[in-house]
C-alpha cells in the first residue's frame, strides 16, 4: 500500500478536515481527496462519513487508523 496514501489518510483522520490535512502536508484539497478516495477503493470500505462539511472516521476507519500508524511507524 502507497504510504502517501496512508499519509494522508493519518493526517485526515488527526485533523478531521481535508483542508487542514492538505495545508499541513502542502498539497491541494483535491490532492487529499483523490488519496482518501483512491485508499478506499483499494481498501474497498468508507473510511470516513461526511457529515455535513465535517467527517468522522467509520467503525472500519477507526481500526484502519491503527493499521496505518503501525505500518508507518
Amino acid at each position: 500500500m502507497d504510504t502517501q496514501l496512508l499519509t494522508a489518510f493519518i493526517e485526515v483522520a488527526d485533523s478531521q478536515s481535508f483542508t487542514r490535512a492538505a495545508a499541513h502536508l502542502h498539497l491541494s484539497q483535491p490532492a487529499i481527496s483523490k488519496r482518501i478516495t483512491a485508499l478506499e477503493q483499494q481498501v474497498g470500505r468508507a473510511l470516513f462519513d461526511r457529515v455535513g462539511r465535517g467527517l468522522v472516521l467509520t467503525a472500519e476507519g477507526r481500526v484502519f487508523l491503527e493499521e496505518a500508524r503501525a505500518a508507518l511507524a
